[in-house]
C-alpha cells in the first residue's frame, strides 16, 4: 500500500534534516580558523546527522592522527567521563590504516561492528561502552562508524568518528549518504581552512619581508634615530661601498664622533687591527662579531656588531643595518674571570695551569729529527748554584712567552722551523712551529730550533717565616719575591707560581751560559732582606735549570727541572748553606 505524503511525516522530517545539514555545511565554510572548522565538523555531525557524539582525528605532519575536536550531548545521569578527555590523544597511522581495512565498507564510510573488537588497535583513542547484548539492527555501544575526510588531491586529512545515534539503530542508507556528503564537505572545508592558514602565514612573512625591503625613512626613522644603542647603515655597492651612510645619535656618543665625521668613515677605519678578520667575515652578510672600536681619544672599547642584510627582490643585497652594542663592562668582567682562572690570586703571576698552557704552545709531539739527540737526564740538563752577572738578551733578539695579563700568549718569532701540526695553531693557520731544542754540551743551540730554559725555583727558609711570624708574613714574602723575580726577567719571559713557595721561570731563546746568568740574577734579587711590619724577613732560593724540548711531555719538563733544583738544594745543605755549586 502506498503511503500518503500528506499523512506520512518522514519526507518532511528528512527535508528539515537536509535544511539543517545545509546550514551546518555553510557554517563549516564560514569558520575563521582551522580550529573553528574542526569544531564545526563535530558539532555539525551531532546537530545535523542525529548522533550524540563525534570526534575528529586529524593527520599530523608525522602521519599519526591526533584527537583535535570532540562534541557530545550528555545523557541525564550519565556517570562515565565525557569524551573531552580524548583531546590530544594520538593513534599511529599504521593502527588507523589497520582499523579502516578491517571494517565493512559503506561507500566512503567504514563500519567496524562490535564483534570485531579483537582487530581494534589498542593505541587508537576510543570511548563509550555499554551492555554486551543488544537486539539485531540496534547500535551497539562498541560499534564504530568512521568517515575518512580527504583533500581535493586525495590526501587523507583526518577521520570523523560518530557514535550513539539518537534513534538507537545502526545507520541506514539515508544516514550513510548524508554522512558521506557531510564528510566530503568537511574535507573541503578543512582543506580550505588549512590553505587559508598557510596563506595568512605567507602574507605575514611577505609583510615582514616588505617592511625590511622597503625600509623607508618613515617606517624605521624613530626606531633607528632614538634607539638606545648604536645603529648604522652601510652601503654595499657603488662609490660609497663600505661607508657609513647613516648613523644615529647613540653611535655618535659611543664613538665620540660627529655624524659628518662618521659619514666619511667605515667600520674598517675604526676596527682594531687584530679584529679586522672578524669584521671581514660579516662585512656583506648577516652575522655578529665582538670587536674593538677606536674612540676619539685613541682608546679602544669592546662592542658587539650585529649585521642584517637588507635586500631587494631584484637587485639583491643593498646595504647592511648594523646594531652596535657596548659590551665593555661584560668583556672586562670576562677577562677578569679568565685572568683569575689562569693567574695566582696572591701574587698575580700565571698559575700552574697557565704555565702548562704556555709550555704546550711551545712544544710539539715531534722532536726535530735533524737535531742531535740529547739524553733527558739531570746531568745533561744542568743545575747551578752561585752568583754571576746575567747577560740577558735585553736587545730583544729572541722572542719569548709574553705575559699579557693572562689574556694571551705571544708566540715565538724568528728562527728556522718546521710546519708540524702544533697545538697552538689550527691546520692552515700559517703558523710555522719553531722547535724547542736542548742546547748541546758546548752551550750552543743546534740549527733548526731554539732553546727554552725552565728554571725551577724553591724558596729556602720560607717555612720558618710562616712558623715564626704567621701566614700574613708568608704571604707578604711571596708577593715581594714574585715582584723581584718579575723585575729581573726580560719582558718576554714568564714567571709563574706553581703553589706554595715554588716558582718557575720560562726563558725562551737563551743558551746555557745566559740561563746560568739569569739564575744568578734571580738569586741576587731574592736574597736581600724583606721589610714587613717593622720586621726583617730573609729567604733564599734554590734553582734548577732544565730545558724543554719538543717530544718531551710537560710533566717530564717540570719534573726534570724540579729534580735539578733539589740537586742544588742538597748541595747547599751539605755546604752549610754557603756552597754554591754551578752545573749545567
Amino acid at each position: 500500500m502506498e503511503t500518503d505524503p500528506a499523512t506520512d511525516p518522514e519526507p518532511y522530517v528528512r527535508l528539515a534534516t537536509l535544511r539543517t545539514l545545509h546550514r551546518i555545511i555553510a557554517d563549516l565554510n564560514a569558520a575563521r580558523s582551522l580550529a573553528g572548522t574542526l569544531q564545526a565538523v563535530v558539532e555539525g555531525a551531532v546537530m545535523g546527522l542525529g548522533f550524540d557524539s563525534a570526534v575528529v582525528n586529524m593527520v599530523r605532519p608525522d602521519g599519526d592522527l591526533v584527537v583535535a575536536a570532540v562534541w557530545e550531548i550528555s545523557t541525564e545521569g550519565e556517570a562515565e567521563e565525557g569524551i573531552n578527555s580524548l583531546l590530544g590523544q594520538i593513534g599511529s597511522r599504521e593502527s588507523w590504516n589497520r582499523l579502516l581495512n578491517v571494517g565493512d565498507v559503506w561507500g566512503s564510510l567504514v563500519f567496524v561492528p562490535h564483534d570485531r573488537g579483537w582487530a581494534r588497535p589498542v593505541d587508537i583513542p576510543t570511548w563509550g561502552g555499554g551492555p554486551g547484548y543488544v537486539i539485531e539492527g540496534a547500535w551497539h555501544p562498541e560499534d564504530m562508524l568512521l568517515a575518512p575526510m580527504y583533500s581535493f588531491g586525495g590526501e587523507l586529512l583526518g577521520v570523523l568518528s560518530v557514535d550513539r545515534p539518537r534513534n538507537g539503530r545502526r545507520a541506514g542508507p539515508w544516514t550513510r549518504e548524508a554522512l558521506e556528503m557531510f564528510a566530503q564537505q568537511a574535507g573541503i572545508a578543512i582543506g580550505n581552512a588549512r590553505l587559508r592558514a598557510e596563506m595568512q602565514r605567507a602574507l605575514i612573512r611577505l609583510e615582514r619581508e616588505q617592511q625590511v625591503l622597503l625600509a623607508s625613512e618613515e617606517s624605521y626613522r624613530q626606531a633607528f634615530e632614538y634607539a638606545p644603542s648604536g645603529m648604522a647603515l652601510t652601503e654595499l655597492h657603488g662609490e660609497q661601498r663600505g661607508r657609513l651612510t647613516r648613523v644615529n645619535d647613540a653611535l655618535c656618543r659611543l664613538l665620540g664622533r660627529s655624524r659628518s665625521a662618521l659619514h666619511r668613515q667605515s667600520f674598517a677605519d675604526l676596527i682594531h687591527p687584530e679584529d679586522s678578520a672578524k669584521l671581514r667575515g660579516i662585512a656583506t652578510e648577516n652575522g655578529r662579531a665582538e670587536v674593538r672600536l677606536a674612540r676619539r681619544d685613541g682608546g679602544w672599547f669592546w662592542v658587539n656588531l650585529r649585521n642584517s642584510v637588507v635586500s631587494d627582490a631584484t637587485e639583491g643585497a643593498m646595504y647592511l643595518l648594523t646594531h652596535v652594542e657596548d659590551i665593555e663592562d661584560r668583556k672586562r668582567h670576562e677577562l677578569q674571570l679568565a685572568h683569575r682562572a689562569s693567574h695566582d690570586a696572591l701574587t698575580g703571576l700565571p698559575n700552574a695551569a697557565e704555565l702548562k698552557a704556555r709550555l704546550r704552545l711551545r712544544l710539539c709531539d715531534h722532536p726535530n729529527s735533524l737535531l742531535p739527540a740529547v739524553a733527558h737526564r739531570p746531568g745533561g740538563l744542568g743545575a747551578f748554584s752561585g752568583f754571576a752577572g746575567y747577560g740577558g738578551s735585553e736587545d730583544g733578539e729572541h722572542g719569548g712567552f709574553a705575559d699579557h695579563g693572562g689574556y694571551g700568549v705571544a708566540l715565538p718569532d724568528g728562527g728556522a722551523g718546521h710546519a708540524y701540526g702544533h697545538p697552538a695553531a689550527g691546520e692552515g693557520s700559517g703558523y710555522e712551529h719553531v722547535h724547542a731544542v736542548l742546547p748541546d754540551e758546548a752551550g750552543g743551540t743546534p740549527q733548526g730550533g731554539r732553546a727554552l730554559a725552565v728554571l725551577f725555583c724553591d724558596l729556602n727558609g720560607f717555612k720558618g717565616i710562616n712558623d715564626r711570624h704567621g701566614h700574613n708574613a708568608g704571604d707578604a714574602t711571596l708577593i715581594e719575591v714574585a715582584r723581584r723575580l718579575q723585575h729581573v726577567v726580560r719582558e718576554g719571559d714568564t714567571v709563574a707560581r706553581l703553589g706554595g713557595d715554588e716558582f718557575v721561570v720560562l726563558a725562551d731563546g737563551v743558551d746555557r751560559e745566559r740561563a746560568k746568568d739569569l739564575a744568578d740574577r734571580l738569586r741576587v734579587a731574592v736574597t736581600p732582606p724583606i721589610r714587613w711590619e717593622n720586621r726583617t724577613l730573609r729567604v733564599g732560593v734554590s734553582i734548577g735549570i732544565g730545558w724543554a724540548g719538543c717530544g718531551m711531555t710537560i710533566d717530564e719538563v717540570l719534573h726534570t727541572a724540579d729534580e735539578l733544583m733539589y740537586v742544588e738544594k742538597r748541595a747547599r745543605a751539605a755546604g752549610g748553606g754557603r756552597s754554591h755549586r754551578r752545573a749545567g
